[in-house]
């Protein structure tokens, strides 16, 4: 890696922390860079995405997006497709996280990735997918993973919608945005956020189970969700503590129970024995 690559990584590593840090901040803030006073990641937790919204797909076949919604949770993304830093960084970062999850695009959950930039086309987005499918390298996930441009009126509509707001710098054509996932339940609420360009896998399954309604998963989900916690201000699971000290009294009682219930059985069986021998 070049020396200029390197700082330009850097410097875009660090941006997109300082947003991920700053996105419960009020975006028009006079303190901050121009370029950024719009920019911000809300939570906004249970809210109902538009499905009505139309769209274009990778295959340039006009799509709404009720037509990804009613069986599966989704992750949801903004990138542009033209970027060369930030948005490679998140969908790169996107595949190493998913790759450390057991569930499959296209089997237990959907992917929809969006363009903020109503000039990017159907070719271009056609181009991501083929570059990170590759990546992701698991079979079927072509049908779950969708790459999606559109007008700027749906766009605008479906970022505000979840929280995410960017900006456009007419000096250096690029976008200023935060970056991080959103996922939606089946029928495209908001349920967890996760912010950054890399993700915890544990964290991510664990919102894809309570995403999913407990339709997916397993036994073991299901505990691990009784013993953490989501937390909207940090965007991760934390242990929960009130939960672990009932699992561990629960844990306490079951074992005396037991050893007490042992304990009884060989008296008898002692004094079983003893009243043989006499």
């Amino acid at each position: 890696m070049t020396v200029s690559r390197g700082l330009t990584l850097f410097f875009v590593l660090t941006l997109s922390l300082w947003l991920s840090l700053v996105s419960f901040a009020r975006a028009h803030d006079a303190s901050r860079p121009i370029p950024l006073r719009d920019v911000e990641f809300d939570q906004k937790l249970n809210s109902q995405i538009p499905l009505d919204l139309s769209f274009t797909d990778e295959r340039g076949v006009p799509v709404q997006l009720r037509e990804y919604f009613g069986g599966k949770p989704i992750i949801l993304n903004f990138v542009y497709y033209k970027c060369r830093d930030l948005c490679p960084l998140l969908l790169d970062g996107m595949v190493r996280t998913l790759r450390g999850v057991s569930f499959d695009i296209g089997t237990e959950f959907d992917v929809l990735t969006v363009s903020i930039d109503p000039h990017d086309n159907a070719a271009l987005a056609a181009a991501q997918k083929r570059n990170f499918l590759a990546r992701y390298g698991r079979p079927g996930s072509e049908r779950g993973w969708h790459f999606l441009t559109g007008e700027e009126a749906a766009i605008d509509k479906l970022a505000e919608a979840v929280g995410f707001h960017y900006s456009f710098d007419a000096t250096t054509g690029e976008f200023a945005h935060a970056t991080g996932i959103v996922l939606l339940t089946p029928t495209g609420k908001t349920s967890r956020y996760f912010y950054g360009i890399e993700f915890s896998p544990r964290d991510v399954r664990l919102g894809l189970v309570e995403a999913g309604e407990g339709k997916i998963g397993t036994p073991i989900d299901q505990l691990l969700l009784f013993c953490y916690h989501y937390d909207p201000v940090t965007g991760k699971y934390g242990p929960f503590v009130t939960n672990l000290v009932r699992l561990g009294g629960l844990i306490t009682a079951v074992g005396l129970a037991g050893f007490i219930l042992w304990m009884l059985r060989r008296e008898r069986a002692q004094a079983a024995a003893a009243r043989r021998a006499a």
